[in-house]
């Protein structure tokens, strides 16, 4: 059963959206929060989120729209919408995203780790795919 968010009372609201707040807040490392919303977003809904904060980071970093749009292939509403929230929102993006580049500030990704995509992820997701060449690696 769908349900709008309109059509909830206060209460009803509160209390939904402070137990997600208050559940978010529980996780604590990286893999935690990995686990928790891959269980609860479909994959696309992950991807829409993650542009969005992609949106946001260019917005910020002085990008035009014309950029962005090029860059993302999204629309000009879609962009409108991060920068509405960035200008007029709560804070939320940006105090992540400077706290992201402050954290993340100077490291270059070199290929290794398990970053999403990366060769050895893909080599341990995949492992039947890259069986030679994982034979090979460990000798």
């Amino acid at each position: 059963m769908k349900v709008r968010y309109h059509e909830l009372s206060d209460f009803e609201k509160k209390k939904y959206l402070g137990e997600f707040y208050s559940v978010v807040a529980q996780l604590k490392t990286r893999d935690e929060v990995k686990s928790f919303f891959k269980d609860l977003l479909t994959l696309s809904e992950v991807v829409m989120l993650s542009r969005r904060i992609q949106i946001a980071k260019m917005l910020m970093e002085g990008e035009t729209h014309d950029q962005i749009r090029i860059k993302m292939k999204v629309g000009f509403g879609n962009i409108a919408s991060v920068e509405r929230w960035l200008k007029e929102g709560f804070g939320g993006y940006k105090e992540i995203i400077k706290r992201y580049k402050k954290k993340y500030a100077g490291k270059k990704w070199d290929g290794s780790g398990d970053l999403p995509y990366s060769r050895k992820w893909l080599r341990k997701k995949y492992p039947l795919h890259f069986l030679l060449a994982n034979l090979i690696a460990k000798d």
